[in-house]
Order: structure tokens, then C-alpha cells, then sequence
């Protein structure tokens, strides 16, 4: 027995022990005896690799629009995806719902949200996607260059300063460097957070939306000399506010800049580390787009790999007006969308990703119609994928004995599992269960084991030394899973053995007699 158990022992039991020394050599050679009495038994499990986990910050992200009708889903294809001889639906595959908004559709009257509206598009649409057992993502624009008018006018009204859209006058802009329009700003964000600062409905918001289409670049100040300060101001707010939440950020060469393609700004690597000190996570919009999605960020993303997720989204639209034959890498035939589904899967890996994205339109279908084994692979072994190919217990013991559980774990993914992100704060453990019938007797959590430390080809043991409660004598079903320490520690992390090993989230190991 190692020491660890012997003073766990003794501290267990301080008040008789440390009175008599006789007594206390007589008491751990009981206790020697009853740990004896346990005879370990290993469980090997075999890998499930091709079931969809639900898991937060992982797989398939599904892109949806604006608009909204009681038939939507099916009118966009995606209850009918063609694949192949067969079809699925894409909410199959996909466990998170993006929706790129603008501000003005969530707030289109100074205190009027949409979440208080349920006769409101937006409003039906998030239910529709919680109907399916989905979490919701979003980015939200102010910018109303090349978009609609992604900003409410009260905020002008009320004198925010701004700009007209170059190639559309009746499209206003206003100045992230406004103190009105920040005020104005701030004050919605913090509405928005009472309303979805839960992990359970939002899966992560894109934390940043300045600039052209949301992307961190292209950003247009009355002063180009607060973009600092413009930085620091809502990457404040969005961290203050949203603190369950992951919270992502572009990670562009240009970030906060006025120009959106150039050489990489010398202060771009120091403004998103500020923000990841904050902690944000990372995203790129451009994966395939070898023009612009290059060394640099490859080597940011490099920087960063396992210490946050990174999330990706494809650059060149394929089904619309981009020409992505023009590639530099001279990988893209035209016509062939199937040649750039295969260049963004590659970056991806690169990137060690772990979420990607289906797109609206065209893009969702290329994924399903030409790269298909593409969508299959990437539930197989993007992201993380955890599961454990041993669990070591007793199968006997006596109430109030000393027991050593143990269990190897596997990461079958090429990303990681982000419980190291502050808005996780290591919520998710390993822990063990003993179970009689449907009900949960006793929950054992190993607070030392840390999930974002599991890699692939990286087995990890993970080992406590527990007391066996007082039990009523009689046969126990032994049980593990990945906890949510937040919730009572019931199972948080869907994981990867197969389903009839599984009940209610936790894994069914083997079966303990107590005597």
C-alpha cells in the first residue's frame, strides 16, 4: 500500500489513531487487509469512431441566414441532404448552429430584444434550433458596408457619429471610437448576456464583430489612434459579461486594422494575445484560401495548438461568385468544389481544428454531394473524441474499505478538449459511480484529472484512492463517465464507446460485490 492511502487512512481517522501507537499499527494492518481484500479487475473498451458526439466546442458547426418561415428547414435542403444513394439531415451532423446577425435585427428598437419577442424571425428560428437539440453560436455586426443595416438607427439618432456605405448612401456605419455608439452598444451586450450567458443554449459567440462582415478587419475609426483602446473596450465587455461562455476572436494579421489585406500588422500577434489573456479562443475565416490564409496564420494557429480551440470556416464560396480556381496553390479545378472541400479539410488538420463548418447553400451541399467521406472523417477524428480503453476496479469489497480506481484514457481527435479555457475552469472530470438499479449510490470524481492534457497517440492514466462508503451489502454496478462538476457532477462529455455501453451518460464498467 503506498503512502498516499496510509495517510489518507490515518487522517481519516486522526482522532483514534494518533492517541496509541500500538493501536495504530494494529489499525492499518486492519486496514492493510481489508485493501487486500479488493481484488482489481481491468475493463477494456473498443472505440465507437463513427457515432456524432454532441459535445460543446466540437464538430460540425451549421451555418444558418436571417430568414425564417415554419418551413425553413426543409425549403433549405437541409432535412434532405443528398449524399451519395442516400440523404440526411444536416442537424445530424452537426451539433452547433451559427447564425451571423446583425445588431439591429437582435435590438431593432432601443430596448426591444428579440428574445422578448417570440413573434420575431430570429426568435423562431433560435427555438427551431434548440428544438433539435442544438446549441447556438453567433457573430454580431454593426458594420453595414456590403450588408443591410446592421446597426439600429436609434444609435444614430441619438448622435452617434459614423459613416455612409461608399457603394450604398442609405447604409450608416458608426465609429467604434463613438462614446455614444459604445455606450449604445454596451448596454445591449450586457441585455444579452442576462438573457444566453448559458453554456447549455450558446455554444460560443464570436466576441469581436468590428470591421467588414464581423472579421476583425477593415475597421474604420474616427481616430485611427484608439484602436487600442477600441480593442481593449469590447474585448472587456464581451469577457465581463459572458462568463460561462467561450468567447472567439479572428485571428487576422490585420486585426482592428483599417485595411483588410497588406502584410501582417507588427502589432496584430500582441492585441489577440491580449484578448486570449482574457480568455479568448481562436477562429480563422478563411481556411483554403491560400492567398490570404498563410504562414502567418499557420504559425499563430501553430502557437496556440492545445492551449485554445481553434474553430475554422471555409474561405472561397464555391456555389456563388468567387473564382477559387484562381488559388495560388494551383489545387482548385473549376467546376470541382470537391478540390477546395479537400483543401480546407487538409488546413484544418494542419490547424488542428475542432469545430468546422457547413455553410449556408451550395456550400453545405458540395460537403454532402463531393466530399462526403470528408464529413465522415471529421466526425472520426476532427476535434477531440475521448474514450477510455480501460477502467481498473474492484469487483468485491467491505463498506468503509480503501479502494484504488483507476482508468487509461484516449483522445482519438487531432484537436483537444478546452477544459483549460476560464469559462470551463476544469469543469469537466473523470470520475467513477456505483450504481444500484437506475440510481446513482455514490459518485467518485478524480479532481486531479485534466482533459486538455489529453492528445492523441497520448494514453493518459488516471488513478484516486477512495473509501468505500457504507453501503448495504449486495451487487453494484460500477460506472464512469466525464462529469460536469458545475452540474452536480452528472455526465457533461458524450464519449466515444459504443451506445449499448451507456446508460444515461455514464459508461457501464463491471460489477462490484459488496459484502
Amino acid at each position: 500500500m503506498n503512502k498516499g492511502a496510509l495517510r489518507f487512512m490515518i487522517k481519516d481517522y486522526h482522532g483514534v489513531v494518533s492517541t496509541n501507537k500500538h493501536f495504530t499499527i494494529l489499525f492499518c494492518l486492519l486496514m492493510v487487509s481489508n485493501f487486500l481484500f479488493a481484488k482489481n479487475i481491468t475493463v477494456s473498451f473498443t472505440p465507437d469512431t463513427t457515432r456524432v458526439l454532441r459535445n460543446p466546442l466540437n464538430g460540425w458547426v451549421m451555418y444558418l441566414g436571417r430568414t425564417w418561415n415554419s418551413n425553413f428547414w426543409e425549403e433549405q435542403g437541409y432535412d434532405n441532404m443528398p449524399a451519395g444513394s442516400s440523404s440526411f439531415r444536416v442537424s445530424d451532423f452537426a451539433s452547433t448552429c451559427y447564425v451571423r446577425t446583425s445588431w439591429s435585427s437582435m435590438e431593432p428598437e432601443e430596448g426591444k430584444y428579440f428574445w422578448r419577442d417570440k413573434s420575431s424571425r430570429l426568435y423562431k428560428l433560435f427555438q427551431s434550433v434548440r428544438a433539435r437539440k442544438m446549441r447556438l453560436a453567433f457573430r454580431i455586426v454593426v458594420d453595414s458596408r456590403d450588408q443591410g443595416q446592421n446597426t439600429p438607427l436609434f444609435v444614430k439618432e441619438a448622435g452617434a457619429k459614423g459613416f455612409q456605405d461608399p457603394n450604398n448612401s442609405r447604409l450608416w456605419s458608426p465609429y467604434p471610437d463613438d462614446p455614444v455608439f459604445q455606450q449604445k452598444y454596451a448596454n445591449f451586450i450586457r441585455a444579452l448576456a442576462e438573457e444566453y450567458n448559458d453554456p447549455d443554449v450558446v455554444d460560443f459567440i464570436d466576441a469581436y464583430g468590428l470591421g467588414k462582415w464581423g472579421e476583425a478587419h477593415g475597421v474604420k475609426y474616427q481616430d485611427y489612434h484608439h484602436k487600442k483602446a477600441v480593442f481593449d473596450w469590447i474585448t472587456d465587455l464581451y469577457s465581463q459579461t459572458f462568463t460561462r461562455i467561450p468567447l472567439i476572436i479572428n485571428y487576422h494579421r490585420l486585426v482592428g486594422d483599417t485595411i483588410s489585406w497588406a502584410d501582417p500588422h507588427s502589432e496584430s500577434a500582441t492585441l489577440l494575445e491580449k484578448a486570449i489573456d482574457k480568455g479568448y479562443s481562436l477562429r480563422h475565416d478563411a481556411f483554403g484560401m491560400t492567398g490570404y490564409y498563410q504562414q502567418w496564420e499557420q504559425d499563430f494557429a501553430k502557437k496556440w495548438n492545445f492551449r485554445r480551440p481553434v474553430i475554422m470556416e471555409g474561405g472561397w464560396i464555391t456555389g456563388g461568385h468567387h473564382r477559387y480556381w484562381i488559388d495560388p496553390s494551383g489545387a482548385y479545378r473549376q467546376g470541382y468544389s470537391v478540390d477546395v472541400r479537400r483543401g480546407e479539410y487538409q488546413e484544418a488538420r494542419n490547424a488542428h481544428v475542432n469545430m468546422m463548418d457547413f455553410r449556408i447553400g451550395d456550400e453545405t451541399h458540395s460537403w454532402f454531394a463531393s466530399a462526403f467521406d470528408l464529413v465522415k472523417s471529421f466526425v472520426k477524428e476532427g476535434g477531440y473524441r475521448l474514450y477510455p480503453s480501460k477502467v481498473i476496479v474492484p469487483d468485491k469489497a467491505k463498506k468503509n474499505q480503501l479502494l484504488t480506481l483507476s482508468s487509461v484514457w484516449n483522445n482519438l481527435g487531432w484537436g483537444y478538449c478546452p477544459t483549460n479555457i476560464p469559462q470551463w475552469n476544469q469543469k469537466y472530470k473523470v470520475a467513477y459511480a456505483l450504481a444500484k438499479g437506475q440510481t446513482i449510490c455514490k459518485v467518485f470524481v478524480d479532481g486531479k484529472s485534466n482533459l486538455s492534457e489529453w492528445l492523441k497517440g497520448k494514453p493518459t492514466k488516471c488513478s484516486m484512492t477512495v473509501m468505500l462508503p457504507n453501503l448495504a451489502p449486495g451487487e453494484y454496478q460500477w460506472l464512469t463517465a466525464l462529469v460536469d462538476t458545475t452540474k452536480g457532477n452528472t455526465p457533461g462529455l458524450e464519449v466515444a464507446v459504443p451506445i449499448e455501453r451507456i446508460s444515461k451518460g455514464w459508461v457501464k464498467v463491471s460489477i462490484l460485490k459488496i459484502r
